[in-house]
């Protein structure tokens, strides 16, 4: 894996049984913790991936500001502030928000990080008025899928190449009666 991270203070703070989780819209300063993040809770799929399309999910300090630039990114922080979970959130038309790039550290999936972070995107599109919210996975990601469906969302049937693998759209409707997170 990334030996150099695992005693770094973002591993430390994965490792607590219970830290306490803060979302917040993500800054320039969060770019290297949400760079660690990405490669470590993909990095179990990196040869499910083509080359292109691994290092595009996990991006880098070049495409990291683009998407500083192009989206609103959210991050679960722990009372240190350091970096447990991402998602980006766009605005696709007047009606549609794209989520893109959720992750979150390995040792914490499974314990509520990823649904408050897409709670917290699913009340950023509901204050902009969004009505569905789409997102792309590809195949390896069969725990995602799952944890996507029980969040509502469903398969489109929409199938784009994504650098030579198949990605698959699922989409999820809004309303703004349901509860904000």
């Amino acid at each position: 894996m990334f030996p150099h991270l695992v005693d770094s203070p973002i591993f430390f703070a994965a490792r607590m049984k219970n830290p306490s989780i803060t979302i917040r819209t993500a800054n320039e300063h969060d770019a290297n913790g949400i760079l660690a993040c990405l490669a470590a809770a993909f990095e179990p799929y990196r040869t499910s991936y083509t080359p292109e399309a691994f290092l595009d999910t996990v991006l880098t300090p070049v495409t990291i500001a683009c998407r500083f630039a192009e989206m609103t990114v959210l991050v679960a922080t722990d009372d240190s502030g350091h970096v447990l979970g991402t998602i980006a959130c766009s605005i696709v038309d007047s009606c549609e928000g794209h989520l893109r790039g959720m992750a979150v550290l390995p040792s914490l999936q499974g314990t509520g990080v990823a649904a408050k972070l897409l709670a917290r995107a699913e009340s950023y599109f509901l204050e902009k008025n969004c009505t569905r919210i789409s997102l792309d996975t590809t195949a390896p990601l069969q725990r995602a899928i799952r944890f996507y469906e029980r969040a509502g969302f469903r398969p489109s049937g929409r199938v784009r190449d994504f650098f030579g693998m198949p990605l698959f759209e699922y989409f999820k409707p809004l309303s703004p009666h349901q509860p904000r997170g």
